[in-house]
């Protein structure tokens, strides 16, 4: 179990190390080399808009892995998608920029994120899978949100990174050359997770499954992801309302404060990458606090509360952002993103009790990753657009209070799945209780 456990977070972290590297690259560095322009404002939105490409593409991703992952196994699978991601990744490092090539700069740039999104759209549900199939102590949501821990650790790699090299490097110096650095390292980082990967063993609980379908001579289901959408759409559905929230306070509490608190407020760029940097570290910590207490007191109660606390923060975070106190600036997204954890570690366990072993994939990958399309995708875009029409940041705290009671209700009304083995999860379509 702890070799599965370090093969998924290891490789999961590394491949949002990547994803959060090219987004930092986004709000700091891309408008300017890439989509230079007389408006800086259209500059930052159209490198936003790469960054939404990262998003759109994952559910096509989950598709395609979801369905290899369902038929061969798992664990060949997330091979192939750590090195899809980490390979383009690193890449982005080596692209000329707009004042080398013209328009082919933009043009590669959005290649480059759409292969980073097709390998981390089959990322996820692969890594999840392996944890929660492998335990066999009741441990699932604990073991699960070590997972989701590898989202808060990339972003504490790639924003930490970023942070340093603004710090010691002129600002010359890291225009030129100096950002390129963390797509760079994705080289060394994808060897270590290869090596790290190719010792792992596949699912037991999908092993048993292919045994017991062949031994009862079942017909194997051709095509998951038409399985899933035939007999699985109201838990496709709850999957993807119950994420969309999380996803999006991730993003206002962790990285808005890059483009908001620059932008806007007139911040240093080094005190927002601080506190995204903090925000990090903090959910790192609360992300398997979350997990545990969901193996004792459910997944419906961990998360809706951890909705119904980001609503009413939301509205304070601003606040906190407004004062303009470096104090306040530094710990809002770190408060933002523990209560975010409360959300989000249930998910990699929440989401794949919803779905049988023999689609489970599928349905897993592509149910988080369109939560992502709606959710962070366009995020970004949604909250620089209501600042412009409302001139108010709390709009955005709007915004986000409007997705976390869309969460509150898919949760509610899914059936608790805490306490179900994964042999007989998703046996039948969630039944709504009340």
């Amino acid at each position: 179990m702890k070799r599965v456990v370090a093969a998924s977070f290891v490789g999961t972290t590394l491949e949002y190390y990547d994803f959060f590297a090219y987004s930092t690259a986004a709000s700091i560095v891309f408008p300017v080399l890439f989509f230079p322009g007389s408006d800086p404002a259209i500059g930052l939105i159209l490198a936003l808009s790469t960054y939404a490409v990262g998003y759109v593409v994952r559910p096509l991703g989950a598709a395609v892995f979801g369905h290899f992952g369902d038929k061969i196994g798992r664990k060949n699978v997330l091979v192939t998608t750590l090195l899809l991601m980490g390979l383009a990744s690193a890449a982005v490092g080596l692209l000329p920029t707009y004042e080398n090539i013209g328009i082919w700069a933009p043009i590669l740039l959005v290649s480059l994120r759409f292969l980073q999104g097709i390998g981390i759209g089959g990322e996820w549900g692969g890594a999840a899978l392996m944890v929660t199939e492998s335990d066999k102590s009741g441990r699932r949501g604990f073991f699960g949100s070590l997972v989701q821990s590898a989202a808060p650790t990339g972003l504490l790699l790639a924003t930490g990174i970023f942070t340093l090299l603004t710090a010691t490097l002129a600002k010359d110096a890291f225009m030129a050359w100096g950002w390129r650095i963390p797509f760079l390292i994705s080289f060394l980082l994808v060897a270590i997770g290869l090596y790290i990967r190719m010792k792992l063993a596949e699912s037991p609980v999908f092993e048993e499954a292919e045994k017991k379908a062949e031994a009862k001579k079942q017909e194997e289901v051709k095509a998951p992801l038409l399985y899933v959408f035939a007999h699985y759409k109201k838990a496709l559905a709850l999957a993807v309302g119950a994420r969309i929230g999380s996803d999006i306070a991730f993003y206002i509490f962790a990285l808005f404060v890059l483009v908001y608190g620059t932008e806007h407020l007139g911040l240093p760029k080094s005190l927002a990458l601080a506190a995204s940097t903090i925000s990090a570290v903090a959910q790192m910590i609360a992300i398997p606090l979350f997990g545990a207490l969901c193996d004792k007191l459910g997944r419906r109660p961990v998360m809706i509360g951890g909705a119904i606390a980001g609503i009413i923060y939301s509205f304070v975070f601003i606040a906190m952002l407004n004062s303009k106190e470096p104090f306040l600036v530094l710990i809002a997204p770190a408060i933002g993103l523990v209560i975010v954890a409360a959300m989000y570690a249930p998910v990699a366990s929440f989401i794949p009790e919803l779905f049988p072993t023999k689609v489970r994939y599928t349905g897993a990958a592509v149910g988080f990753q369109l939560a992502g399309v709606f959710g962070g995708g366009f995020a970004p875009l949604i909250a620089i657009q209501l600042i412009a029409l409302t001139t108010s940041g709390f709009s955005v705290a709007g915004y986000l209070s409007a997705t976390l009671l869309l969460m509150v209700y898919c949760v509610f009304i899914a059936k608790e799945t805490s306490k179900i083995a994964m042999t007989e999860a998703g046996a039948k379509a969630p039944a709504a209780t009340r």
